[in-house]
């Protein structure tokens, strides 16, 4: 299973002890993601710098760098939108903030009111995925059928019979 990476919230200022900070640009290049696209995913609440500078730059850490490709395979590998997104990263930070929660509870019916709204929002995960997997099931069936034609056809160029008889009999 895919792990969401934890959310970031605002930290402190880089200490010696603390991971290397990067800036925007260093970001950017390391990412494969615009400035630009940096600054919007921070303005959608999908991420926010570790860090700002003494000039007021954005810093950010690895794990902003790590969330930041996340970000973007559900984008471009899986085909996400950002709301979508938003919402598996609303939902592992719900998610960790429950098993604290749960955690800490000593009451029997408040342990179980966590659970439920966990399965809650696993349920609507599960929903979403199956949903982007069946628009994905439709795309993978229309493109077969454009592969069948397309087959025909050249069958038909290479002396194999007529491509559209053979598509009207399949019918």
């Amino acid at each position: 299973m895919v792990r969401i990476p934890a959310p970031t919230s605002p930290r402190p200022a880089s200490v010696a002890t603390e991971p290397r900070l990067f800036r925007i640009q260093e970001v950017a290049g390391e990412t494969g993601l615009t400035p630009r696209s940096i600054r919007y995913y921070e303005e959608l609440g999908l991420l926010q710098p570790a860090a700002r500078s003494s000039g007021d730059y954005r810093l950010y850490d690895p794990s902003d760098l790590e969330r930041l490709r996340f970000i973007r395979g559900l984008r471009d590998d899986a085909g996400f939108s950002l709301a979508e997104i938003g919402l598996l990263l609303e939902d592992e930070a719900a998610r960790v903030r429950d098993a604290e929660r749960f955690r800490a509870a000593g009451d029997l019916e408040e342990r179980k009111a966590i659970l439920r709204g966990l399965l809650d929002r696993v349920d609507r995960q599960v929903s979403t995925l199956e949903a982007k997997a069946a628009r994905l099931r439709t795309m993978i069936d229309e493109a077969d059928g454009r592969r069948s034609h397309l087959r025909a056809h050249l069958a038909e160029l290479e002396g194999g019979g007529p491509a559209h008889d053979a598509e009207a009999a399949a019918r």
